[in-house]
């Protein structure tokens, strides 16, 4: 997930197994949530059309197409919106790099904000809004983009996530033919690629819905549960325990805060660098209880600096959890492979795929790969 000067100290002590994290200054809560978009108003059929011809006509790309009215109406009133964008406007894999590049550009202006990047925060958004999905009832997923609306932004589990919404949105006023499903997880992939992690395969196509498409509360992870409960959130989106792990390994990244979820405390010694660190420092560490007025948490015996949900500690209390968690903490390559696979198929979660229109992703660019490639060129 290429990070810029700022944090080449980080990646430097991750490598040489420091255990200083440089914090950041406690900070109130934040409650302002980005606006809803306006309500639609009523089209025509002929406005029908043109906003078909404008979302499915991506001239041979990954995008999706609807056969029933409602989702076609869906696709005309939000996302790629007729009113703004030019009819004979076709996105390109290039016009989706550029959206990307401004992403990455993005995640180095925190400052002070956490460990000095966007990026974990810009993931819990792709992630949150992609894990709502039920499979049962074909509900959820990132297709809609609901966590947008009241009800969902509020839900406890997405506390927090209204400052990677607002992040995305100086994105959006900048390219606004682009869904904000298609944002927000071009959003994630940004974030896991110029964090120093692995590729992830990624395609465009997901439309914007309504309020009434929101999804009701507890869909999500509660971090104070055990193995049955990540078993029944996770196979609800279509998960196995492997996958559950897999996609576990996302906490190396990031922070809880106290004003947010309640927890307090990072994972591992390096918080802006995609690593197997999670893996390793569960099995390589002394892991107590946390004593402190806040809910259950464990910390590091050595220096009480890191943390670890409930959650997290069955990872290594469940038989087979464990061995797939043993086999990530030996094995970085490993668990990069799984990693991508994983979230690749979260952020397309609720999405039609089985309309796409051909069915190879593509592989966005990071900035250090661009760059790289400027000095090859530059060589020749």
């Amino acid at each position: 997930m290429s990070f810029s000067l700022i944090r080449a100290p980080l990646r430097r002590a991750a490598v040489a197994g420091t255990r200083s994290v440089p914090r950041a200054p406690f900070r109130s809560s934040f409650r302002h949530y980005s606006t809803p978009p306006p309500q639609a108003d009523s089209k025509s059929s002929k406005s029908l059309l043109i906003g078909l011809g404008a979302v499915a006509g991506l001239g041979g790309l990954a995008y999706y197409f609807y056969s029933n009215a409602r989702e076609a109406g869906t696709a005309v009133k939000s996302g790629v919106q007729a009113a703004k964008v030019q009819v004979n406007f076709v996105p390109t894999k290039e016009d989706y790099q550029q959206v990307y590049n401004k992403i990455a550009e993005l995640l180095d202006e925190a400052g002070e904000y956490d460990d000095g990047s966007y990026g974990p925060v810009i993931l819990r958004l792709a992630w949150h809004s992609s894990g709502t999905y039920d499979k049962e009832t074909n509900t959820g997923g990132s297709n809609y983009a609901t966590m947008r609306f009241e009800p969902e932004a509020l839900h406890g589990a997405n506390n927090g996530l209204n400052i990677a919404r607002d992040l995305m949105e100086k994105i959006k006023k900048e390219f606004e033919w682009i869904t904000y499903g298609d944002l927000w997880t071009l959003g994630g992939v940004a974030a896991v690629q110029e964090m120093q992690g692995p590729k992830i395969p990624w395609r465009p196509g997901r439309i914007d819905g309504f309020a009434a498409d929101a999804t009701p509360d507890g869909r999500l992870p509660d971090a104070t549960q055990g193995s049955d409960h990540l078993r029944k959130i996770f196979g609800r989106m279509g998960f196995n325990d492997q996958e559950i792990v897999a996609l576990s390994g996302a906490h190396a990244l990031g922070r809880t805060h106290r004003d947010r979820s309640g927890f307090e405390g990072p994972w591992t010694f390096s918080p802006t660098t995609l690593t197997n660190d999670f893996f390793k420092l569960l099995f390589s560490e002394t892991w107590t209880w946390k004593k402190w007025n806040g809910p259950k948490q464990l910390e590091d015996k050595a220096t009480k600096s890191l943390m670890m949900l409930p959650t997290d500690y069955v990872l290594v209390q469940d038989k087979s959890f464990k061995k797939f968690a043993r086999q990530y903490a030996d094995d970085n390559d490993l668990f990069f492979r799984d990693f991508a696979k994983v979230v690749s198929r979260l952020f397309e979660l609720g999405v039609p795929t089985q309309q796409f229109v051909t069915s190879e992703p593509w592989i966005m660019k990071s900035l250090e790969d661009q760059q790289d490639e400027k000095k090859q060129d530059e060589k020749k």
